[in-house]
């Protein structure tokens, strides 16, 4: 696939610098050296799912339940409840094993595909509030203004869809920290996000006024286009203008492209049976799970599912009544994602795309509902100091299961995984080095991982 940069987009294209431009367009549209993935979809379960009621057991929580946490465990910092105050609280999940990973009852259908999983569970970041974690899990800093993961690796490796948006969103409804967090931050404004919706039409503005025929709409791009160059030619740092015009033109092709992808009816009963279409407590996460592969299909680099809203109770953020909090988000999304990884892998997909399910942290093992470890309004607070993740395909061996927590699953104690660690693993197995892939910025070059990371948990992913 050859780099298609005409001199003006060279010299204005985004506003890069000519280091880093030049960087990108080695990359752009090319598999870097070393990756087994080509593309990304993220499952997403905003609010913060527990670890102790998912992938990470710990039958000491039952054992001691409402009594209060030992000292020996130490104490942590959290949002709402007062840690040394506040009772151990069990687990009523019952947890099956399936090799060396087990998968609790909230997840019947994904564990038919446990071979297939890596179950990290040592993930560990220091913000406990919602927001500093949804930054650190999707952008890799806890505060705001840093670039997403997706733009990111956008910006490193490119699309290989010439009529699709190359970073692709679909949100059940609002984030607790906003758009930021799929935002392409500081790096050109042609690197973000398309949010693609589940209803109505897919994505905004990008269909043909009605009446304007395709001819008369490429002769006013055309003019258009010459306008806004001629005013951008003055204007090289403008990044804004430049992704504006480059979105003018992917929406002309979307026009075709976009109506094909959301069309379904070509899909087997079977198929959409597989992401539970038709049933309707998972329609709604199953459609946009098969408008993933979908879009993978169609080579789209980085995908991203959000499970769950910020208004109510609608996300996976059990303070009250953790046990029937998951019960309702598990029930939405389980049937989904498992059609989703066989989908993928009946294709031949899934070798070629890393799948990612996680939340921003995971949850206390003390109660954050009633302090006498009783009663039905049990919740856990956030925890962000030990929780689990799992990964599957894109070169990735499953079955098995990566670090640990303490015997209470708060901490990480064994093979830790810090978020860097996370994005230097997920941007390594796409073939990129997180230490080469930078842009400057207010006098530095940053980076993903800021200056951190360690790539030591792809050998661990691939063994």
């Amino acid at each position: 696939m050859s780099i298609d940069f005409n001199r003006r987009e060279f010299l204005t294209s985004a506003g890069m610098g000519f280091g880093a431009l030049a960087a990108n367009a080695i990359l752009a549209g090319h598999q870097a050296k070393g990756g087994t993935a080509k593309s990304v979809i993220s499952l997403f379960m905003h609010g913060g799912p527990s670890h102790l009621d998912t992938f990470d057991p710990k039958p000491l929580l039952n054992k001691m339940n409402g009594q209060l946490v030992p000292d020996s465990f130490g104490d942590v910092r959290l949002q709402f409840s007062t840690f040394k105050e506040r009772p151990i609280l069990g687990s009523n999940r019952k947890f099956n094993r399936h090799g060396d990973i087990e998968i609790s009852d909230l997840f019947p259908n994904l564990a038919k595909h446990a071979g297939k999983l890596v179950v990290i569970r040592s993930m560990n970041h220091d913000g406990f509030t919602h927001t500093a974690a949804l930054n650190w899990l999707n952008n890799g800093w806890p505060r705001l203004g840093r670039p997403s993961v997706g733009s990111w690796v956008v910006y490193g490796l490119g699309s290989e869809a010439k009529d699709l948006p190359a970073f692709v969103v679909m949100l059940e409804g609002g984030i607790k920290s906003g758009p930021p967090v799929y935002s392409s931050g500081f790096l050109p404004a042609t690197f973000q996000a398309t949010t693609l919706r589940s209803s109505g039409a897919p994505i905004l503005y990008a269909n043909r006024a009605e009446g304007v025929t395709g001819e008369a709409q490429r002769d006013m791009l055309d003019n258009l286009r010459w306008f806004n160059e001629k005013h951008q030619a003055a204007r090289s740092d403008d990044t804004d203008l430049s992704a504006r015009i480059k979105a003018y033109e992917l929406a002309f092709k979307m026009q075709m492209a976009v109506p094909e992808l959301s069309d379904l009816s070509k899909e087997s009963a079977a198929t959409k049976a597989m992401y539970g279409m038709d049933n309707v407590t998972t329609l709604e996460f199953g459609t946009r799970c098969l408008m993933a592969r979908r879009l993978v299909e169609r080579g789209v680099r980085f995908v991203q599912l959000w499970s769950g809203t910020s208004t109510g109770e609608g996300d996976w953020d059990g303070h009250k009544s953790c046990e029937k909090n998951h019960e309702k988000q598990a029930a939405k999304t389980d049937k989904g994602v498992a059609g989703l990884l066989e989908d993928l892998a009946v294709r031949g997909l899934l070798d070629e795309t890393l799948v990612i399910w996680g939340g921003e942290f995971g949850r206390t093992p003390t109660s954050d509902g009633n302090a006498n470890g009783g009663g039905d309004n049990l919740g856990r607070d956030h925890n962000p100091y030990g929780f689990s993740i799992w990964m599957a395909g894109g070169g990735i061996k499953g079955g098995k299961v990566i670090g640990a927590t303490d015997e209470i699953g708060l901490r990480a104690i064994q093979d830790p995984v810090h978020v860097h660690d996370l994005h230097a693993s997920v941007l390594a197995m796409l073939g990129l080095d997180h230490e080469k892939l930078t842009f400057p910025f207010q006098g530095r070059d940053f980076r993903l991982t800021d200056v951190h990371g360690s790539t030591s948990l792809v050998a661990k992913l691939r063994a």
